[in-house]
Protein backbone atom coordinates (compact mmCIF):
# COMPACT_ATOMS: atom_id res chain seq x y z
CA UNK A 1 0.00 0.00 0.00
CA UNK A 2 1.52 3.30 -1.08
CA UNK A 3 1.42 6.39 1.06
CA UNK A 4 -1.16 9.00 -0.03
CA UNK A 5 0.23 11.87 -2.08
CA UNK A 6 1.41 14.83 -0.01
CA UNK A 7 -0.02 18.00 -1.46
CA UNK A 8 1.72 21.37 -1.50
CA UNK A 9 0.56 24.90 -2.23
CA UNK A 10 2.98 24.98 -5.17
CA UNK A 11 1.21 21.98 -6.74
CA UNK A 12 -2.00 24.00 -6.57
CA UNK A 13 -0.31 26.75 -8.53
CA UNK A 14 0.79 29.18 -5.81
CA UNK A 15 4.49 29.71 -5.15
CA UNK A 16 5.18 31.08 -1.66
CA UNK A 17 8.86 31.33 -2.60
CA UNK A 18 8.06 33.45 -5.66
CA UNK A 19 5.91 35.75 -3.54
CA UNK A 20 8.65 36.14 -0.95
CA UNK A 21 11.20 36.83 -3.68
CA UNK A 22 8.94 39.54 -5.10
CA UNK A 23 8.61 41.26 -1.73
CA UNK A 24 12.40 41.20 -1.37
CA UNK A 25 12.86 42.59 -4.88
CA UNK A 26 10.45 45.48 -4.45
CA UNK A 27 11.58 46.57 -0.96
CA UNK A 28 14.29 48.93 -2.37
CA UNK A 29 11.71 50.42 -4.75
CA UNK A 30 9.41 51.23 -1.85
CA UNK A 31 12.26 52.66 0.23
CA UNK A 32 13.06 55.05 -2.63
CA UNK A 33 9.60 56.62 -2.26
CA UNK A 34 10.00 57.55 1.43
CA UNK A 35 8.87 61.01 2.48
CA UNK A 36 8.35 62.80 5.82
CA UNK A 37 5.77 60.82 7.76
CA UNK A 38 6.53 57.47 6.12
CA UNK A 39 9.68 55.77 7.37
CA UNK A 40 8.74 52.13 8.02
CA UNK A 41 9.91 49.24 5.83
CA UNK A 42 7.60 46.87 3.96
CA UNK A 43 6.65 43.62 5.62
CA UNK A 44 4.29 44.57 8.43
CA UNK A 45 0.59 43.84 8.44
CA UNK A 46 -0.21 47.50 7.84
CA UNK A 47 1.53 50.66 6.67
CA UNK A 48 2.14 53.55 9.06
CA UNK A 49 2.05 57.27 8.39
CA UNK A 50 2.74 60.13 10.82
CA UNK A 51 0.69 63.22 9.84
CA UNK A 52 2.47 65.39 12.39
CA UNK A 53 5.86 64.51 10.93
CA UNK A 54 4.47 65.49 7.52
CA UNK A 55 3.86 69.01 8.82
CA UNK A 56 0.06 69.10 9.11
CA UNK A 57 -1.69 70.85 11.99
CA UNK A 58 -5.45 70.55 11.37
CA UNK A 59 -5.76 68.15 8.44
CA UNK A 60 -8.63 66.46 6.69
CA UNK A 61 -7.84 63.09 5.16
CA UNK A 62 -8.90 62.46 1.57
CA UNK A 63 -8.86 58.95 0.06
CA UNK A 64 -9.15 57.65 -3.50
CA UNK A 65 -8.90 54.30 -5.21
CA UNK A 66 -8.90 53.33 -8.88
CA UNK A 67 -7.51 50.95 -11.47
CA UNK A 68 -6.08 51.22 -14.97
CA UNK A 69 -8.95 49.63 -16.89
CA UNK A 70 -8.60 47.84 -20.20
CA UNK A 71 -5.35 49.66 -20.97
CA UNK A 72 -3.93 46.66 -19.10
CA UNK A 73 -5.02 44.39 -21.96
CA UNK A 74 -2.77 46.31 -24.34
CA UNK A 75 0.05 46.14 -21.79
CA UNK A 76 -0.34 42.36 -21.47
CA UNK A 77 -0.77 41.69 -25.19
CA UNK A 78 2.29 43.78 -26.15
CA UNK A 79 4.61 43.23 -23.15
CA UNK A 80 4.36 46.92 -22.30
CA UNK A 81 4.24 46.91 -18.50
CA UNK A 82 6.66 49.71 -17.67
CA UNK A 83 4.19 52.59 -17.48
CA UNK A 84 0.95 51.14 -16.16
CA UNK A 85 2.03 51.65 -12.55
CA UNK A 86 2.38 55.37 -13.23
CA UNK A 87 -1.16 55.25 -14.63
CA UNK A 88 -2.35 53.55 -11.45
CA UNK A 89 -0.85 56.22 -9.18
CA UNK A 90 -1.97 59.04 -11.46
CA UNK A 91 -5.61 57.98 -11.44
CA UNK A 92 -5.62 58.17 -7.64
CA UNK A 93 -3.22 61.06 -6.95
CA UNK A 94 -4.83 63.37 -9.52
CA UNK A 95 -8.19 62.69 -7.88
CA UNK A 96 -6.78 63.83 -4.54
CA UNK A 97 -5.15 67.03 -5.79
CA UNK A 98 -8.46 68.26 -7.23
CA UNK A 99 -9.69 68.53 -3.65
CA UNK A 100 -6.56 70.38 -2.59
CA UNK A 101 -5.10 67.31 -0.90
CA UNK A 102 -1.41 66.43 -0.99
CA UNK A 103 -0.98 62.69 -1.70
CA UNK A 104 0.79 61.13 1.28
CA UNK A 105 0.87 57.38 0.83
CA UNK A 106 -0.10 54.69 -1.64
CA UNK A 107 -0.94 51.00 -1.49
CA UNK A 108 -1.27 48.70 -4.49
CA UNK A 109 -3.03 45.43 -5.22
CA UNK A 110 -1.56 43.17 -7.93
CA UNK A 111 -3.56 40.04 -8.77
CA UNK A 112 -2.54 37.36 -11.25
CA UNK A 113 -2.87 33.66 -11.95
CA UNK A 114 0.86 32.98 -11.63
CA UNK A 115 3.90 35.15 -10.95
CA UNK A 116 6.12 34.74 -14.01
CA UNK A 117 8.74 36.52 -16.04
CA UNK A 118 9.39 39.49 -13.78
CA UNK A 119 6.17 41.18 -14.88
CA UNK A 120 5.13 42.02 -11.32
CA UNK A 121 8.54 43.57 -10.63
CA UNK A 122 8.24 45.77 -13.72
CA UNK A 123 4.73 46.87 -12.81
CA UNK A 124 5.62 47.65 -9.19
CA UNK A 125 8.75 49.50 -10.29
CA UNK A 126 6.50 51.75 -12.36
CA UNK A 127 4.17 52.18 -9.36
CA UNK A 128 7.17 53.37 -7.36
CA UNK A 129 8.04 55.77 -10.18
CA UNK A 130 4.50 57.14 -10.10
CA UNK A 131 4.74 57.59 -6.33
CA UNK A 132 7.94 59.61 -6.78
CA UNK A 133 6.24 61.80 -9.37
CA UNK A 134 3.30 62.34 -7.00
CA UNK A 135 5.47 62.86 -3.91
CA UNK A 136 3.76 60.06 -1.98
CA UNK A 137 5.24 57.02 -0.25
CA UNK A 138 4.58 53.44 -1.31
CA UNK A 139 3.99 52.03 2.17
CA UNK A 140 2.47 48.65 1.36
CA UNK A 141 0.39 46.53 -0.93
CA UNK A 142 -0.79 43.04 -1.72
CA UNK A 143 0.29 40.53 -4.34
CA UNK A 144 -2.31 37.82 -4.93
CA UNK A 145 -1.47 34.69 -6.92
CA UNK A 146 -4.80 33.05 -7.78
CA UNK A 147 -4.67 30.12 -10.22
CA UNK A 148 -7.88 29.68 -12.15
CA UNK A 149 -9.05 33.26 -11.61
CA UNK A 150 -7.01 34.73 -14.45
CA UNK A 151 -5.95 33.48 -17.88
CA UNK A 152 -2.26 32.81 -18.42
CA UNK A 153 -0.33 36.08 -18.38
CA UNK A 154 -3.29 38.18 -17.25
CA UNK A 155 -3.18 40.42 -14.20
CA UNK A 156 -5.19 43.24 -12.69
CA UNK A 157 -4.26 46.28 -10.63
CA UNK A 158 -5.94 48.43 -8.04
CA UNK A 159 -4.47 51.42 -6.25
CA UNK A 160 -5.37 53.16 -3.02
CA UNK A 161 -4.06 56.60 -2.10
CA UNK A 162 -4.57 58.79 0.95
CA UNK A 163 -3.82 62.50 1.08
CA UNK A 164 -4.32 65.37 3.48
CA UNK A 165 -5.32 68.99 3.24
CA UNK A 166 -5.46 71.63 5.94
CA UNK A 167 -9.10 72.20 6.82
CA UNK A 168 -9.13 75.82 5.63
CA UNK A 169 -7.52 74.91 2.27
CA UNK A 170 -10.01 72.24 1.16
CA UNK A 171 -10.94 72.76 -2.49
CA UNK A 172 -14.69 72.26 -2.71
CA UNK A 173 -15.64 74.50 -5.66
CA UNK A 174 -17.45 77.07 -3.52
CA UNK A 175 -15.09 79.84 -4.68
CA UNK A 176 -15.94 79.27 -8.36
CA UNK A 177 -18.03 82.09 -9.80
CA UNK A 178 -19.21 83.39 -13.19
CA UNK A 179 -16.38 85.21 -14.90
CA UNK A 180 -13.71 82.75 -13.77
CA UNK A 181 -11.34 81.41 -16.41
CA UNK A 182 -10.59 77.76 -17.18
CA UNK A 183 -6.99 76.78 -17.82
CA UNK A 184 -6.41 73.44 -19.50
CA UNK A 185 -3.25 71.49 -18.66
CA UNK A 186 -2.13 69.31 -21.54
CA UNK A 187 -2.41 65.54 -21.32
CA UNK A 188 0.32 63.10 -22.38
CA UNK A 189 -2.02 61.01 -24.51
CA UNK A 190 -5.13 58.94 -23.92
CA UNK A 191 -4.20 58.59 -20.21
CA UNK A 192 -6.28 55.73 -18.75
CA UNK A 193 -9.80 56.12 -20.15
CA UNK A 194 -11.47 55.13 -23.39
CA UNK A 195 -9.33 52.05 -24.01
CA UNK A 196 -12.26 49.74 -24.70
CA UNK A 197 -12.93 51.93 -27.74
CA UNK A 198 -9.21 52.17 -28.58
CA UNK A 199 -8.88 48.38 -28.49
CA UNK A 200 -12.02 47.94 -30.59
CA UNK A 201 -10.60 50.28 -33.22
CA UNK A 202 -7.23 48.51 -33.14
CA UNK A 203 -8.92 45.15 -33.76
CA UNK A 204 -11.39 46.34 -36.40
CA UNK A 205 -8.88 48.46 -38.33
CA UNK A 206 -5.97 46.03 -38.06
CA UNK A 207 -3.50 48.47 -36.56
CA UNK A 208 0.14 47.33 -36.48
CA UNK A 209 1.04 48.48 -32.99
CA UNK A 210 4.73 47.57 -33.36
CA UNK A 211 5.19 49.95 -36.32
CA UNK A 212 5.61 53.74 -36.45
CA UNK A 213 2.42 55.64 -35.74
CA UNK A 214 0.76 56.99 -38.91
CA UNK A 215 0.62 60.44 -37.28
CA UNK A 216 4.22 60.40 -35.96
CA UNK A 217 6.80 58.28 -37.73
CA UNK A 218 9.31 58.77 -34.90
CA UNK A 219 7.02 57.04 -32.37
CA UNK A 220 5.91 53.41 -32.30
CA UNK A 221 2.10 53.30 -32.26
CA UNK A 222 2.09 51.04 -29.19
CA UNK A 223 4.21 53.57 -27.28
CA UNK A 224 1.93 56.45 -28.26
CA UNK A 225 -1.11 54.53 -27.00
CA UNK A 226 0.63 53.40 -23.80
CA UNK A 227 2.07 56.78 -22.76
CA UNK A 228 1.56 57.03 -18.97
CA UNK A 229 -1.00 59.38 -17.49
CA UNK A 230 0.49 62.72 -16.46
CA UNK A 231 0.64 63.38 -12.72
CA UNK A 232 -0.13 67.05 -12.03
CA UNK A 233 0.46 67.08 -8.27
CA UNK A 234 3.81 68.83 -7.95
CA UNK A 235 2.98 71.67 -10.34
CA UNK A 236 -0.38 72.37 -8.70
CA UNK A 237 0.45 72.07 -4.98
CA UNK A 238 2.23 75.44 -4.54
CA UNK A 239 -0.64 77.29 -6.24
CA UNK A 240 -3.20 75.46 -4.13
CA UNK A 241 -1.39 76.29 -0.90
CA UNK A 242 -1.27 79.93 -2.00
CA UNK A 243 -5.04 79.91 -2.55
CA UNK A 244 -4.75 80.89 -6.23
CA UNK A 245 -6.98 78.13 -7.67
CA UNK A 246 -10.76 78.09 -7.25
CA UNK A 247 -11.38 74.58 -8.56
CA UNK A 248 -9.81 71.63 -10.37
CA UNK A 249 -11.26 68.90 -12.58
CA UNK A 250 -9.36 65.72 -13.45
CA UNK A 251 -10.40 64.77 -16.99
CA UNK A 252 -11.02 61.03 -16.90
CA UNK A 253 -13.96 58.87 -18.03
CA UNK A 254 -16.67 61.18 -19.32
CA UNK A 255 -14.16 63.59 -20.84
CA UNK A 256 -14.35 67.35 -20.57
CA UNK A 257 -18.10 67.35 -20.87
CA UNK A 258 -18.91 65.31 -17.77
CA UNK A 259 -15.94 65.95 -15.46
CA UNK A 260 -15.89 69.75 -15.30
CA UNK A 261 -19.45 70.01 -13.89
CA UNK A 262 -18.46 67.78 -10.97
CA UNK A 263 -16.53 70.65 -9.38
CA UNK A 264 -18.98 73.47 -10.13
CA UNK A 265 -21.39 75.00 -7.62
CA UNK A 266 -25.07 75.42 -8.49
CA UNK A 267 -25.71 78.31 -10.88
CA UNK A 268 -22.40 77.94 -12.73
CA UNK A 269 -21.99 76.61 -16.27
CA UNK A 270 -18.64 75.94 -17.94
CA UNK A 271 -18.25 76.96 -21.58
CA UNK A 272 -15.26 75.33 -23.25
CA UNK A 273 -13.99 76.57 -26.63
CA UNK A 274 -12.48 73.65 -28.53
CA UNK A 275 -10.93 76.13 -30.98
CA UNK A 276 -8.60 77.38 -28.23
CA UNK A 277 -6.09 74.53 -28.42
CA UNK A 278 -4.79 72.32 -31.19
CA UNK A 279 -6.23 68.82 -31.29
CA UNK A 280 -3.34 66.39 -30.59
CA UNK A 281 -2.45 64.23 -33.56
CA UNK A 282 -3.18 61.04 -31.59
CA UNK A 283 -6.70 62.27 -30.85
CA UNK A 284 -7.21 63.24 -34.50
CA UNK A 285 -6.05 59.74 -35.51
CA UNK A 286 -8.50 58.05 -33.14
CA UNK A 287 -11.33 60.27 -34.31
CA UNK A 288 -10.61 59.65 -37.98
CA UNK A 289 -10.22 55.89 -37.54
CA UNK A 290 -13.56 55.62 -35.78
CA UNK A 291 -15.38 58.39 -37.69
CA UNK A 292 -16.21 59.70 -34.21
CA UNK A 293 -18.42 62.76 -33.92
CA UNK A 294 -16.95 65.76 -31.99
CA UNK A 295 -19.65 65.45 -29.33
CA UNK A 296 -18.65 61.83 -28.70
CA UNK A 297 -14.98 62.81 -28.49
CA UNK A 298 -15.81 65.41 -25.83
CA UNK A 299 -17.40 62.81 -23.57
CA UNK A 300 -15.07 59.87 -24.23
CA UNK A 301 -11.47 61.12 -24.38
CA UNK A 302 -9.56 63.91 -22.66
CA UNK A 303 -8.99 65.46 -26.12
CA UNK A 304 -5.57 66.75 -25.09
CA UNK A 305 -6.55 68.28 -21.72
CA UNK A 306 -5.81 66.14 -18.67
CA UNK A 307 -6.61 68.66 -15.92
CA UNK A 308 -8.68 71.85 -15.82
CA UNK A 309 -7.96 74.63 -13.33
CA UNK A 310 -10.59 77.28 -12.62
CA UNK A 311 -9.08 80.61 -11.55
CA UNK A 312 -10.11 84.24 -11.14
CA UNK A 313 -9.86 86.14 -14.43
CA UNK A 314 -7.29 88.59 -13.04
CA UNK A 315 -5.11 85.66 -11.92
CA UNK A 316 -5.28 83.62 -15.12
CA UNK A 317 -2.10 84.88 -16.78
CA UNK A 318 -0.01 84.63 -13.62
CA UNK A 319 -1.27 81.13 -12.76
CA UNK A 320 -0.69 79.96 -16.34
CA UNK A 321 2.86 81.33 -16.21
CA UNK A 322 3.54 79.57 -12.91
CA UNK A 323 2.24 76.27 -14.27
CA UNK A 324 4.32 76.59 -17.41
CA UNK A 325 7.39 77.35 -15.30
CA UNK A 326 6.63 74.08 -13.46
CA UNK A 327 6.68 72.17 -16.75
CA UNK A 328 3.04 72.16 -17.82
CA UNK A 329 1.65 73.12 -21.23
CA UNK A 330 -1.30 75.41 -20.52
CA UNK A 331 -4.19 76.67 -22.66
CA UNK A 332 -6.93 79.16 -21.77
CA UNK A 333 -9.88 76.98 -22.78
CA UNK A 334 -13.00 78.83 -21.63
CA UNK A 335 -14.94 80.63 -18.94
CA UNK A 336 -17.53 80.05 -16.24
CA UNK A 337 -20.96 81.56 -16.97
CA UNK A 338 -24.19 81.95 -15.05
CA UNK A 339 -26.52 79.06 -15.84
CA UNK A 340 -27.51 75.51 -15.00
CA UNK A 341 -24.71 73.51 -13.47
CA UNK A 342 -23.05 71.78 -16.40
CA UNK A 343 -20.65 72.15 -19.31
CA UNK A 344 -20.91 73.07 -22.97
CA UNK A 345 -18.08 72.37 -25.43
CA UNK A 346 -18.27 74.31 -28.71
CA UNK A 347 -16.25 74.19 -31.87
CA UNK A 348 -16.33 75.77 -35.29
CA UNK A 349 -16.45 73.99 -38.62
CA UNK A 350 -13.30 71.88 -39.17
CA UNK A 351 -12.41 71.86 -35.46
CA UNK A 352 -12.17 68.18 -34.54
CA UNK A 353 -13.05 67.42 -38.18
CA UNK A 354 -16.56 68.87 -37.85
CA UNK A 355 -18.46 69.66 -41.04
CA UNK A 356 -20.24 72.62 -39.39
CA UNK A 357 -20.22 74.59 -36.16
CA UNK A 358 -21.08 72.28 -33.29
CA UNK A 359 -21.70 72.11 -29.57
CA UNK A 360 -22.21 69.46 -26.93
CA UNK A 361 -23.83 70.07 -23.54
CA UNK A 362 -24.02 68.06 -20.36
CA UNK A 363 -25.88 69.19 -17.25
CA UNK A 364 -25.12 67.67 -13.90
Amino acid sequence: MTDPESYTYAQAGVSIDAGNALVKAIAPLARATRRPGADADLGGFGGLFDLKAAGFTDPLLVAANDGVGTKLKLAIEHDSHDGVGVDLVAMCANDLIVQGAEPLFFLDYFATGKLVGGVAERVIASIAEGCKQAGCALIGGETAEMPGMYADGDYDLAGFCVGAVERDQLLDGKKIAPGDVMLGLASTGVHSNGYSLVRRLAADKGWKLDRPAPFDHETILRDALMAPTRIYVKSLLPLLKAGRIHGLAHITGGGLLENIPRVLPEGCHARVDADSWAQPRLMAFLQAQGNIEPQEMARTFNCGIGMVAVVAADQADAVAAALEAAGESVHRIGTIETGQRGCTVTGSAETWSARADWEATHTH
